[in-house]
C-alpha cells in the first residue's frame, strides 16, 4: 500500500515539474496590455493574422423588424350587451368610414334598458312640471320656499337619472336619433347596429353569425393604417448609434423610416433592444409583416474584422495586434455587426496585423498574466 502511494505521489510531482518546465521552455510572457511571444510560439499556437486595410467597404448590416400598428390607431370593437350576432356587414381587410355599420346584435337586455329610459324620461317630465308649478305657487304666496327647493332637487335627480339611462343605451350602440325615436313612439328595439367610430381597415373578424356573445367579448379589430411603425430588434452592443430622429432603410423597398424611441430596457435572453421607427404615410406594408432594416452606423469610419478576432470581457471588447514583442491588447468599440463580421473603431491603423485565429489561446495568456481575471 505504501509503495503504491509513493508511486502515485511521484507521478503527480513529475507531471507538475513537466508542466512548469514546458512553460519555461515556451517563454510565453504576458504583462498588462502586452503578450510577449516569439515567432515560433505564434505559429505553434495557431495564430493567424490579417492586415487592416484602409477604405474597406462598409458592412451591409440589417436587422429584423416587424410592421406594427400604433396603439392609438387601433380599435377593438367589443359586445356592449349580452346578445346574438345576427348580421356581419363587413369583411376582413375591408376599408370602412366612420359611422359605417359593422355588425347587428339582438339582445333581450336592450328592451329592459329602453324601458328604464322611458320611465326615467317620464319622471323627468313630471319633476319638471312639478317644479314649475311649485315656483308659481310660491310666487303667489301659497306655499313656503322649502317646497320650491324640494321640487327643484327632485327635478335635478330625475334629470340625472335620465342622463344615466340614456348613456347606458348609447354605450349599448343605440344612437341619439334612435333614442329620440324610442322616446317619441314608445316602440322598443330588440336589436342594435354597431357602427365604426373611426375610418380604418378591418384587421380581423372575431364574431360569426349565430354566435352568442357576452359583454366585452371582442367582435372585430379596426385600425387606421395610414401610418405604421417598425419594431426593430437591435443588438445591445450597437444600439447606442441609433438615436431618435435618425433614418433607417427598409431593404427591398424604397422606404425610409424615422426612429421615434428606444426601449428603456433590453431583452436579456436575446441581448437586443427594441427600436421603434415610424414609416412614411401610406407605406405599402401590411401589419404583422417581417422586413429587414438597415440602420445607421455601418457607414461610419472603422475597420472590418471577422467575429473571431474580437474577444469580450463584460461589456468591453478587445483585439490582439502583432508587435515586435508579441501582441498588444487594444480595446475597440463595435459600431456594427453582421453574421460573420464586425466593424470596430479604436487605436488601430492601416497595416496593423490583427489576430483572427488562435485568439482563444492569446486571451488565455492575457488573463493568466492578470491573475486569471
Amino acid at each position: 500500500m505504501a509503495a503504491r502511494l509513493l508511486r502515485v505521489l511521484g507521478g503527480v510531482l513529475w507531471g507538475c515539474a513537466s508542466f512548469w518546465l514546458g512553460a519555461a521552455q515556451a517563454g510565453v510572457q504576458a504583462k498588462g496590455q502586452e503578450i510577449a511571444l516569439q515567432a515560433g510560439q505564434v505559429q505553434a499556437l495557431g495564430v493567424r493574422l490579417m492586415a487592416l486595410q484602409e477604405g474597406a467597404q462598409a458592412l451591409a448590416v440589417s436587422y429584423p423588424a416587424q410592421v406594427l400598428v400604433p396603439p392609438q390607431q387601433e380599435l377593438v370593437l367589443t359586445a356592449p350587451v349580452t346578445g346574438l350576432v345576427t348580421q356581419v356587414l363587413v369583411q376582413s381587410g375591408q376599408r370602412v368610414r366612420a359611422g359605417a355599420p359593422l355588425l347587428r346584435l339582438q339582445s333581450p337586455d336592450l328592451g329592459q334598458m329602453q324601458m328604464q329610459y322611458l320611465q326615467a324620461a317620464s319622471r323627468a317630465r313630471l319633476a319638471d312640471e312639478t317644479a314649475r308649478r311649485e315656483v308659481a305657487l310660491f310666487g303667489e304666496g301659497i306655499i313656503p320656499a322649502r317646497r320650491v327647493a324640494e321640487a327643484r332637487a327632485a327635478r335635478e335627480e330625475a334629470a340625472a337619472a335620465l342622463v344615466q339611462t340614456a348613456s347606458a343605451l348609447r354605450l349599448a350602440g343605440i344612437g341619439r336619433a334612435e333614442l329620440r325615436e324610442v322616446e317619441r313612439t314608445g316602440r322598443l328595439q330588440d336589436g342594435v347596429t354597431l357602427r365604426a367610430t373611426r375610418t380604418g381597415v378591418v384587421l380581423a373578424l372575431e364574431a360569426r353569425i349565430g354566435q352568442r356573445v357576452a359583454p366585452a367579448d371582442p367582435l372585430l379589430r379596426l385600425a387606421d393604417l395610414r401610418r405604421l411603425w417598425l419594431g426593430i430588434e437591435v443588438p445591445l452592443e450597437v444600439s447606442a448609434h441609433w438615436q431618435p430622429g435618425a433614418e433607417v432603410t427598409v431593404q427591398g423597398q424604397a422606404l425610409k423610416a424615422r426612429i421615434l424611441r428606444m426601449a428603456p430596457q433590453g431583452n436579456m435572453a436575446s441581448q437586443s433592444v427594441l427600436v421603434t421607427a415610424e414609416l412614411p404615410a401610406d407605406a405599402p406594408l401590411r401589419p404583422g409583416a417581417f422586413v429587414q432594416v438597415a440602420l445607421p452606423g455601418a457607414e461610419q469610419k472603422g475597420w472590418n474584422l471577422p467575429l473571431a478576432a474580437v474577444i469580450r470581457e463584460g461589456s468591453a471588447a478587445y483585439v490582439f495586434v502583432r508587435n515586435a514583442q508579441g501582441f498588444a491588447v487594444r480595446p475597440v468599440h463595435i459600431i456594427a455587426a453582421s453574421a460573420q463580421e464586425v466593424r470596430v473603431q479604436g487605436d488601430l491603423r492601416a497595416g496593423d496585423q490583427v489576430a483572427v485565429a488562435g485568439v482563444v489561446a492569446l486571451k488565455g495568456a492575457w488573463q493568466e498574466s492578470r491573475g486569471g481575471k
